[in-house]
């Protein structure tokens, strides 16, 4: 996948948070996408210049990404969620269960985000959908939290969104 932007080097990137949970237990109910990322927002936000604005973005980036997940999520195996930092950008990894069939979607969503007519795209969603399609919720990130978007092939029937949110260089 070609990247438009050069993104820090793995390696560079420390862990803050982990966790898993069975996907059929997140789907069953919508709560899990704001609880999940209002909690995972408030333990990593604590030493940040402005906790409670930094908690507020990350959680909202989040809950928008897993939202994502809950929209077309397979319930078999497992979500599995990683929080890394490297200076003012969290990277969020989130490897989830994929069926073969919607990894041409995750893979166009992911580069329509790159695109030239990225915001045009993500207007033209949010003023004529009734209900925000998964790629409008991608594009909402790269558009207003600047995030940069990849994946990473996890293996035969799961994939790896990787997110990386500058959320301290966020003027609100």
């Amino acid at each position: 996948m070609d990247v438009a932007r050069k993104e820090p080097a793995e390696a560079a990137f420390e862990p803050l948070l982990q966790l898993e949970m069975e996907m059929r237990t997140f789907l069953s109910d919508w709560l899990h996408c704001d609880q999940l990322s209002t909690f995972v927002a408030r333990m990593i936000s604590h030493n940040r210049t402005d906790p409670v604005r930094h908690s507020n973005f990350f959680s909202s980036a989040l809950n928008e990404l897993l939202e994502v997940l809950f929209r077309g999520g397979s319930p078999d195996g497992q979500i599995g969620c990683a929080i890394y930092r490297h200076g003012p950008t969290e990277r969020v990894k989130v490897t989830f269960p994929c069926p073969p069939r919607h990894r041409h979607f995750f893979s166009e969503a992911v580069s329509s985000t790159r695109r030239e007519d990225a915001l045009a795209r993500y207007l033209d969603s949010i003023l004529t959908d009734l209900v925000p399609s998964r790629d409008a919720a991608l594009l909402d990130l790269a558009i207003n939290f600047d995030a940069r978007i990849h994946l990473e092939d996890s293996g035969a029937s799961s994939i790896t969104l990787v997110v990386d949110l500058p959320l301290e260089g966020i003027v609100s």
